[in-house]
């Protein structure tokens, strides 16, 4: 499955474990198989086992959200010779949420790859972040920049010396401020496949949970980064940002189809989703777009 995994991602060779490779491998993933929720708003969330995972990446069928584009990620670099372990991940938006101890993302970390910028070898590798960077972050504390955008690694909450072979155990993320979200915060916690279904079952089918308020959809494209958040298509580079308005059914379903990737069979019928979502989207501009 690694072999048509590769295919997906335009890669026709198998590569070396090199960080060389490593970088076109995440770019071309995140370019390629756009992270969505759609099963879940659907009402039938895909499993985020990695069997299911690597299927689904192999196979050209929607993959999902950050435990399931990471859980098929972590598979295919462990099988191409990678040395590969797991964080615990928070991802927050408003203050209050920052020290919520909840797993909400499965963070990779690649060792054993030194460059002069990063002697360490230790890379964050992440295709679940949604409009997150397009290619892997040295886990080097301070700013590093990316097609633009700007992105801070600090120090984690009783990180521990960051020497281990493993790398780091935790470290703080601030997102490019035009990001969807503000932060992460990468700790040792759980973040085993238990752990992982435990929270996906949570966050794919729990009452509260965000995944079943809108639609998202988002791939990068080159330096910029394509967003389908309910009925609104935004393309935002480093310089600004482009949004519109999409209407009707069709221009929807072409948008995630044409410009996200997004795989949608030939005869699944997403009319009630995009009732539910241009109603929601009345309600919300009828409120002042809050």
């Amino acid at each position: 499955m690694s072999d048509a995994y590769l295919a997906r991602l335009g890669i026709t060779t198998r590569p070396a474990p090199t960080l060389e490779a490593l970088r076109a491998l995440h770019r071309a993933h995140v370019e390629r198989i756009p992270y969505d929720n759609l099963s879940i708003m659907l009402g039938r969330p895909d499993p985020a086992d990695v069997d299911a995972c690597v299927e689904r990446a192999g196979g050209g069928g929607r993959l999902g959200y950050c435990f399931q584009h990471n859980t098929a990620l972590e598979a295919l670099l462990v099988d191409l010779g990678y040395r590969v372990s797991r964080r615990h991940g928070h991802v927050w938006t408003r203050p209050e949420q920052r020290l919520d101890a909840a797993l909400n993302h499965l963070v990779l970390v690649v060792s054993g790859l030194p460059d002069e910028d990063n002697p360490g070898g230790h890379w964050w590798v992440d295709a679940g972040l949604g409009d997150g960077f397009a290619e892997p972050l040295p886990l080097v504390r301070g700013e590093h920049h990316l097609d633009g955008f700007r992105y801070t690694i600090g120090a984690g909450y009783g990180a521990q010396a960051a020497g281990r072979p493993t790398g780091p155990a935790a470290w703080t993320f601030d997102h490019d401020p035009s990001g969807a979200f503000t932060g992460v915060v990468v700790t040792e916690r759980p973040s085993d496949p238990a752990a992982v279904a435990a929270a996906h079952q949570r966050l794919s089918a729990g009452p509260d949970s965000p995944f079943l308020t809108k639609l998202v959809v988002q791939r990068r494209d080159g330096g910029a980064t394509l967003t389908l958040r309910g009925c609104l298509l935004t393309e935002q580079t480093a310089t600004g940002r482009v949004e519109t308005e999409l209407t009707s059914y069709d221009e929807w379903r072409d948008a995630l189809v044409g410009r996200l990737l997004l795989p949608v069979g030939a005869h699944e019928d997403l009319t009630g989703l995009w009732d539910r979502t241009r109603a929601s989207h009345a309600a919300w501009t009828a409120a002042g777009r809050p």
